[in-house]
């Protein structure tokens, strides 16, 4: 409670203290900032069913197996399909380097896609036989795909994984007090609400924890369900490497409007190889399945959780994307949420659609 004595000049002086000290706080921690966004979300998402393991099978006076077992799986999610991307990479980049090792002493002929180019098929059959089919020439264009020049952008690769690391370890290890002590931490956050803002401040908080959750719900699990899908198209298909097909297609379907990029790859590699009805109905699959994602099922998954329109939702995750990165699909139709609630309780519309 503040203190009735204080004089106009110490409640000055408290304010601007705490704004210190809040801004030191930020700049000390500025490097973590983003692991401890990320720890909140995750942990809104899983909260249901952390609270439904937690319920049916308490934890104990130590509560650490729960919040152990789900800070696990959450890195699993994220981890597993890190190595099964990792290991493709690797086993493709040592055939590329083989490959590049055999056009220098023998050339590179043309495959068979290039003769059946649509357009300009003989150009870039000539420019083909003039520059990789002929060791001598392929020799020179290649001459900067060295295996030094691999070692030293793994180097500097290396690095970046490194500080990528530590930040997700430091995500697993907030999100692993967040799962212990949600429930206290909660309570705490619900009387700073109202304390500083009043009933209104809670109805946000618990708008803003809406959204992230049906953001979850609307782009990480029909993403992965696009994914899915699609991947099996893509080994129907005979697409190569489906199964990363699938997960970068399961990733872009989280952004709307990036899937096509994905898919539409697929189709150009079946295409080039000759595949040209596989290509068309690959395409048309993901036109399908990205179409029905994205107008029938995200919007009412998103849409009943924030109680905001699509073009909202959309808005603030391309925009949100935009000014935060990954951190934008889940930050931005929050901010979205709030303001339009804000503006409903504004001009008394509070709870009407």
């Amino acid at each position: 409670m503040a203190d009735p004595k204080a004089s106009p000049a110490q409640v000055a002086a408290r304010i601007v203290l705490a704004a210190l000290l809040v801004g030191l706080g930020f700049w000390t921690l500025h490097r973590y900032i983003t692991a401890l966004v990320w720890a909140p979300i995750l942990a809104i998402a899983v909260w249901p069913l952390y609270r439904r393991a937690a319920t049916r099978w308490p934890p104990g006076r130590a509560n650490i197996l729960w919040p152990s077992v789900f800070t696990a799986a959450v890195a699993l999610l994220f981890v597993i399909p890190l190595i099964v991307v990792a290991v493709q990479a690797v086993h493709e980049i040592h055939e590329v380097y083989a490959a590049i090792g055999v056009a220098r002493s023998e050339g590179i002929p043309p495959p068979a896609w290039v003769g059946n180019l649509p357009l300009g098929r003989e150009a870039a059959t000539a420019w083909w036989q003039n520059n990789l089919a002929d060791p001598d020439n392929a020799r020179v264009l290649l001459q900067r795909a060295q295996p030094v020049e691999l070692v030293t952008s793994s180097g500097e690769l290396g690095v970046n994984i490194a500080h990528r690391a530590g930040i997700f370890l430091f995500t697993l290890l907030t999100l692993f007090f967040l799962f212990r002590d949600g429930d206290r931490l909660t309570e705490q956050m619900r009387r700073a609400s109202n304390r500083a803002f009043g009933p209104a401040g809670e109805r946000i908080g618990r708008q803003m924890v809406n959204s992230v959750r049906g953001t979850v719900d609307g782009l990480v699990l029909v993403g992965l369900g696009v994914g899915f899908v699609m991947g099996i198209g893509y080994g129907i298909a005979g697409v190569p490497h489906p199964t990363l097909f699938g997960l970068f297609t399961a990733i872009a379907a989280m952004i709307p409007l990036a899937a096509p990029v994905v898919f539409g790859a697929a189709s150009v590699a079946l295409l080039l190889d000759g595949f040209v009805i596989w290509a068309v109905g690959i395409f048309a699959m993901g036109i399908v399945v990205t179409t029905i994602a994205d107008h029938v099922i995200r919007p009412g998954l998103i849409g009943s959780a924030t109680r905001l329109p699509f073009l909202w939702v959309l808005l603030g995750i391309l925009s949100g994307v935009e000014t935060w990165g990954l951190l934008g699909l889940f930050l931005g139709p929050a901010v979205m949420a709030a303001l339009i609630m804000l503006w409903r309780e504004w001009t008394g519309q509070n709870g009407a659609d």
